[in-house]
């Protein structure tokens, strides 16, 4: 399908004063962009009515099923603006074949990857002024988050895959992940909660996993830890934290990340294994040890631990802690920095992009 897209422009868009204030320091997921795409999908009929609308609330049935069943996914991608003022996308067929894979898992139906991308490019070309610069900043990293998402909208108390199916697109643009400079994160181990069994939606980007996190990541907070990290079914293997996939660094060069199959397959996460091969590093795919993790520290064999994520791209971590002990942060974070500039550098334009990543919308 090419999906026939109308627009209808906002008349009250944010002006041009306002929007400079919030660029100069755009957090993150507080402010939104002027419009919204929506389309929307029934059986009988398809995917049908694709516009880019004026941003604003939606109105839902207290039936409505997402509301009562968590039959949603969604997608968390950015645009970067380059040095000549083009827009940007980077790896977006990717977001779109994982969204492809949540919807088979969440019984949705499949919206493809060419409309996804029409999807995503129709909204960022009538709010690109919303895509910071970063003259202001050498090096900075500001950009426009965007965050599709498809979810149950038919309004029907019942067990069933959804008859009326919305798709979504909202932008908000995003400052720098490290205010004051990148540090390594320190983590709690959880021993009581695990993030995903075999066979359920742990491979899928669906809001139940992250709820299921919410938990956990508190009592991380609350032992003076940034994130959580969590193990498999059997409490031995490492998956992955919160929100972020993880790299484990040897002295001989090796480079370790967990195997698939529960956890999310990050676009971050492939595009890492890509660029460390090119810089020489052999990339294993396997299962990883809590006890390999230790003893590898404990050892000096394991030099540098990473996590990798859309929001934060690259971050080192540090001590390891869970209850009765820890373990202390590597010896190293040079690798980890040296792989973080070189995705951004590719994804604001800074460096040659000899993978064919970046997308142009303006």
């Amino acid at each position: 399908m090419s999906m026939q897209i109308s627009t209808t422009l906002s008349d009250r868009t944010v002006d041009d004063a306002r929007l400079a204030e919030i660029l100069a320091d755009p957090g993150f997921g507080t402010n939104f962009t002027d419009h919204m795409f929506r389309v929307e999908w029934t059986p009988d009929e398809g995917w049908h009515g694709a516009r880019v609308e004026p941003y604003g609330p939606l109105t839902l049935d207290p039936a409505t099923a997402v509301l009562h069943y968590a039959q949603e996914i969604f997608e968390g991608m950015k645009a970067y603006r380059h040095e000549d003022g083009s827009v940007w996308l980077f790896r977006p067929e990717e977001n779109a074949a994982r969204m492809v894979r949540s919807s088979h898992r969440l019984a949705l139906p499949v919206l493809e990857v060419g409309d996804f991308i029409e999807a995503v490019e129709s909204l960022v070309t009538v709010d690109q002024r919303w895509v910071p610069t970063n003259a202001d900043q050498q090096g900075g990293e500001k950009s426009l988050y965007l965050r599709p998402f498809m979810f149950a909208s038919e309004a029907f108390l019942g067990v069933r895959p959804a008859q009326h199916v919305t798709f979504m697109v909202i932008a908000s643009p995003a400052g720098s992940y490290f205010k004051g400079g990148i540090k390594p994160i320190s983590l709690w181990l959880s021993e009581e909660y695990t993030r995903a069994g075999r066979g359920g939606m742990g491979a899928a980007k669906t809001g139940g996993n992250y709820a299921s996190s919410l938990l956990p990541q508190r009592e991380a907070i609350e032992q003076g830890c940034d994130q959580v990290v969590f193990l498999d079914e059997e409490a031995t293997y490492v998956e992955e934290l919160g929100g972020m996939n993880m790299y484990f660094v040897f002295k001989d060069g090796r480079i370790v990340t967990p195997a698939l199959g529960t956890i999310l397959e990050g676009i971050t996460r492939g595009s890492i294994i890509e660029l460390a091969g090119k810089m020489g590093h052999q990339v294993e795919e396997r299962r990883f040890s809590i006890d390999e993790w230790r003893e590898g520290v404990a050892s000096g064999d394991i030099v540098e631990i990473f996590a990798c994520g859309t929001a934060a791209v690259v971050t080192p971590v540090g001590e390891l802690r869970w209850p009765g002990g820890s373990a202390p942060a590597p010896a190293s974070t040079d690798l980890t920095f040296r792989i973080r500039q070189a995705l951004v550098d590719i994804q604001f334009g800074r460096a040659d992009d000899t993978f064919g990543w970046m997308h142009r919308v303006a």
